[in-house]
């Protein structure tokens, strides 16, 4: 007999829904205090070239994706000891060590030793979490529920970013000297090293919360265990067992991913916008508090969008936040050093971008999965968009070092240009349909 208790459909939020996202909150302000400040340390301070950058964002995203895609199909596993819980303690906690690796690494090796594990971690936690929020909720409050998530989850880069810029601005200042095309004022390595120590210790915080996270199905079980006296033991799947729940999705559901996956082929890592705010003539702490003016955009808009998305329908929300990445990166790709003011109102339409596509692209993944598979569905979406956004990553890396700044970003543009027009075709065709 089953025992879950169904979500109320109205009134607040579950407290699991907020327990994670501040779980979230908190490892986003130890994260973002390094993830802006990464490409300008391998870059300026270390001299890596934008292909090794392009290779290491991309192979982060890569490793989050596979690991996502594993931790989503043995997490919708009942019996394992701590259920989807299990993954967010080690998905929370390993970052801890990948950040205090970098902090004494002396060379792009070292650094990339200690991305892979931090974003090792950030895979382990991504799908099950995902999979306890879509748990938590009835399926007409996932917009919503998202929505939280992704605000209080962006809150803590705002949080994150604006701190490391004002780090930046107390250890090294404001620089006095003029910036003339070519050339860029960068921060002297011990003073990234010295915030990224910050940033390692912040992430206990995160880690710690996650240890009062609750999984509702080890709950129902053992209610139902108690009522029956026994219960007889399931064998394990494997991961080859593991892998075949993929055959339990919906046609439906692959027609989302094929989509979600075409305009990941546009999504390069953000380090690459990061890197052209700092060729525009902008010092360090300018770059990182204009990652933060886009994480105060994406934050205040996140839970309204994914209301909305409830109301409205997904796939107009995502569609419209497309449709502001083309012209974002078109405009980034076009943009001279004499306006380079124009960071500013990019950097804040590019946060309204992710608030559109972030948390409502989860919400879309979850409207068809499984009940009993929904960490299968997540971490499918993570493993296939991760490696197109690491092949994008790759192609603008490579485009950016022989063609320039400008054709690396509008390749980019013409990508979502491309997902657009699909989706547009695909929603007229729909249409037409008896």
């Amino acid at each position: 007999m089953e025992s879950e208790r169904e979500p109320k459909p109205d009134g607040p939020l579950p407290r699991a829904v907020w327990i994670l996202s501040f779980v979230s909150f908190f490892a986003d302000i130890s994260s973002e205090m390094m993830v802006p400040l990464l490409p300008l340390f391998l870059v300026g301070a270390l001299g890596a070239s934008e292909i090794e950058l392009g290779v290491m964002e991309g192979a982060a995203v890569l490793i989050v994706s596979l690991m996502s895609a594993y931790a989503g199909f043995r997490s919708d596993r009942r019996g394992i000891k701590g259920g989807r819980v299990g993954w967010l303690n080690w998905g929370y906690g390993l970052p801890v060590l990948g950040k205090s690796i970098i902090t004494v690494a002396i060379g792009p090796l070292w650094i990339l030793f200690g991305r892979m594990l931090d974003r090792f971690g950030k895979g382990l936690r991504g799908a099950p979490r995902d999979a306890l929020i879509v748990d938590a909720v009835p399926a007409t409050r996932l917009g919503e529920a998202f929505g939280l998530h992704r605000a209080l989850d962006t809150a803590g880069a705002l949080v994150g970013t604006t701190l490391a810029a004002f780090l930046l601005w107390w250890l090294v200042g404001t620089p006095d000297t003029k910036v003339v095309q070519g050339a860029h004022i960068d921060a002297p390595a011990r003073v990234f090293r010295q915030i990224f120590a910050v940033s390692a210790i912040l992430g206990l915080a995160s880690w710690g919360l996650t240890f009062l996270v609750k999984d509702p199905r080890i709950q129902n079980d053992e209610l139902e265990e108690m009522a029956t006296e026994s219960r007889p033991s399931k064998p394990g799947l494997g991961f080859l067992g593991s892998l075949a729940q993929w055959r339990r999705l919906s046609s439906s559901y692959w027609l989302v991913i094929g989509m979600l996956v075409l305009f990941s082929l546009a999504n390069s890592s953000d380090a690459f916008l990061l890197l052209r705010v700092r060729e525009l003539g902008f010092s360090p702490w300018a770059v990182v508090l204009a990652y933060s003016l886009f994480n105060v955009t994406y934050a205040l808009i996140s839970y309204p969008v994914g209301v909305l998305s409830d109301r409205i329908g997904r796939w107009r929300v995502i569609g419209l936040g497309w449709g502001i990445y083309m012209v974002v990166y078109l405009l980034f790709a076009w943009l001279p050093e004499t306006q380079a003011w124009g960071v500013w109102p990019l950097m804040a339409v590019y946060g309204v971008y992710m608030a559109l596509t972030e948390g409502v692209g989860k919400a879309l993944i979850a409207d068809y999965a499984p009940k009993e598979y929904r960490g299968t569905a997540m971490g499918v979406f993570y493993a296939i968009t991760g490696v197109t956004t690491f092949l994008a990553s790759l192609l603008a890396g490579w485009l950016w070092q022989v063609y320039g700044s400008g054709v690396a970003l509008g390749t980019g543009a013409l990508f979502a240009g491309l997902a657009l027009v699909v989706l547009t075709w695909f929603a007229v065709q729909s249409k037409q349909e008896p």
